[in-house]
């Protein structure tokens, strides 16, 4: 059970820090024993301080689990959500969706699976000892382990779909209740992706284009 527990926490984790990882302000993890260097980054380079024999056993694991792979699904969504944020902000036109595609073409490209899997290393290091990362090969030799490589990645999709699902239900739920509390303030509450406030935005700068040409029409003909 424990072996299991370990596992969930391993691809969970590693899902979550590679999301982290992969907006502005990436989450940083130092080996054991060292040191921490404000406003350093960790690099392939920080894993030096790690025994060479252990840090060959921790890329074994991870390629048995699978981690690069799932770094790439984390990139993927991180690039993606970022997208429908980036979509929110834009004219909602063929200009618009043309600069988000490029965009998401080159945040895909500077995203450096290779760094963030070496930055990985070190995560493995702080949080489970030589012995254990021998055991979890061990288990991973098993059929049993390999059918948990297998599986997981789709189980850490399938927990972020519940986890999104339940967050939309609860935010609804909670935002339907408190207009009932405060009607007047619950009026112009809204969930959404922010494509709602662009066009209301769109049709208030048309309105005031109108009332500009209104004016100008008015001076230039006071009858």
């Amino acid at each position: 059970m424990k072996a299991v527990l370990a596992l969930v926490i391993i691809y969970v984790g590693t899902f979550f820090l590679v999301i982290q990882g992969a907006a502005p302000n990436p989450v940083q993890a130092a080996p054991q024993g060292a040191t921490p260097v404000e406003g350093s980054a960790a690099t392939p380079q920080a894993n030096s301080s790690i025994d060479p024999a252990k840090e060959a056993d921790i890329r074994s694991l991870m390629e048995l689990v699978g981690v690069r792979d799932l770094v790439q699904d984390g990139a993927n969504t991180a690039i993606e959500q970022s997208r429908e944020k980036l979509l929110a902000s834009v004219p909602n036109n063929d200009k618009g969706r043309a600069f988000v595609n490029v965009f998401a073409a080159s945040y895909q490209k500077k995203f450096d699976v290779d760094e963030v899997t070496a930055q990985l290393v070190a995560v493995y290091d702080q949080h489970f000892t030589d012995d254990e990362i021998k055991g979890l090969l061990q288990f991973y030799g098993s059929p049993l382990g390999q059918k948990v490589a297998v599986e997981m990645p789709k189980i850490s999709r399938e927990i972020q779909a519940a986890t999104r699902g339940a967050s939309a239900k609860a935010a609804k739920d909670a935002l339907a209740e408190l207009k009932q509390q405060n009607p007047e303030m619950g009026q112009s509450a809204r969930l959404g992706n922010g494509q709602g406030r662009w066009q209301q935005r769109r049709g208030q700068l048309r309105g005031q284009g109108q009332q500009t040409q209104q004016q100008t029409a008015q001076q230039q003909d006071p009858q």
